[in-house]
């Protein structure tokens, strides 16, 4: 591509983004608070654009627009994803669950687990793939369900999040949800072998070595792969806690497709401290991979 068709591509780029920001606050108020204050070179001129639109915080026919910053829904790739499962005592989880969540409870057991995510392209739906941004993610995961107009609902609660991305950082607990720790991620992935370790900022560790395979561990609580793919899938919404609140997410994969892995070597910090978990509460169950999935992120309502 020469120099004035990437000129051409650019320009057209950030014509979407002004058409949107012109129809959407919301996304306009996005990118002026985050993606600029974060430094991100192409937002610059992004923000330019974004200033035409019309503000959230502003007097209009007499009556002051809601104030309140609320994520847009974000759009991207989830290039690969694993589920490193554990079954664990549900007295054990109990004590670190806060109100209204309770544990998930699966024959007797409860399910916690890590999520090791990268993401890439992550923006406002809608803005074009170029300005997203890529990061190696985990999150600590506990299955959880709570009530809610006297319906039972389901999902994951996580009490902590860790990335590669000094952006998510930034905006952890601002714009995504929950305080997100910085962390140093190492990732060796070949021919189906795949190894990711991270050592966090507060020295949270987790490493995984894992080969594709076709065999679902047939030592698992959930017995087939299906019986873990449908648990899983729908616990599709995530609460982080944030000060006096828990911030909703909710996962929309636009396809749900799930592969077992083998799992050579696991080991979680978190999950081993026996200050919070005590000595044999937790056990390895089974581990899942996803791979090349759009999707999408949606807020809810916070509890």
């Amino acid at each position: 591509m020469d120099t004035n068709e990437k000129r051409a591509a650019y320009n057209s780029g950030l014509a979407k983004v002004a058409v949107q920001c012109s129809a959407d606050p919301e996304v306009s108020g996005w990118l002026i608070k985050h993606l600029f204050s974060a430094s991100i070179p192409i937002a610059i001129g992004m923000v330019k654009i974004a200033t035409f639109a019309k503000p959230q915080n502003v007097i209009a026919n007499g009556k002051k627009n809601d104030t309140t910053m609320k994520i847009p829904t974000i759009h991207g790739y989830i290039d690969r994803r694993i589920l490193i499962n554990f079954t664990a005592d549900p007295k054990a989880v109990e004590k670190i669950i806060p109100f209204p969540f309770r544990p998930k409870i699966y024959k007797d057991k409860a399910i916690v687990g890590i999520c090791l995510i990268r993401l890439k392209s992550i923006k406002p739906k809608g803005l074009p793939d170029f300005i997203g941004v890529n990061s190696e993610n985990g999150a600590h995961r506990i299955a959880v369900e709570w009530d809610e107009n006297g319906v039972t609902k389901s999902g994951v609660y996580i009490p902590r999040r860790d990335t590669s991305s000094k952006l998510n950082t930034l905006v952890g607990g601002r714009i995504f949800p929950g305080k997100h720790y910085y962390a140093k991620f190492n990732v060796e992935e070949k021919s189906g072998n795949y190894h990711i370790d991270f050592k966090s900022s507060d020295d949270t560790e987790i490493l995984i070595d894992a080969n594709e395979t076709k065999l679902f561990n047939d030592k698992s609580i959930f017995g087939t792969l299906e019986n873990a793919s449908d648990f899983f899938e729908n616990g599709d919404l995530g609460y982080s806690p944030n000060k006096d609140k828990f911030e909703g997410l909710r996962l929309k994969a636009y396809k749900w497709e799930v592969r077992p892995l083998d799992v050579l070597k696991v080991k979680s910090s978190y999950f081993e401290n026996e200050e919070i978990f005590p000595k044999g509460s937790v056990t390895f169950d089974n581990a899942l991979l996803m791979t090349n999935i759009e999707h999408e992120w949606k807020s809810e309502t916070n509890k």
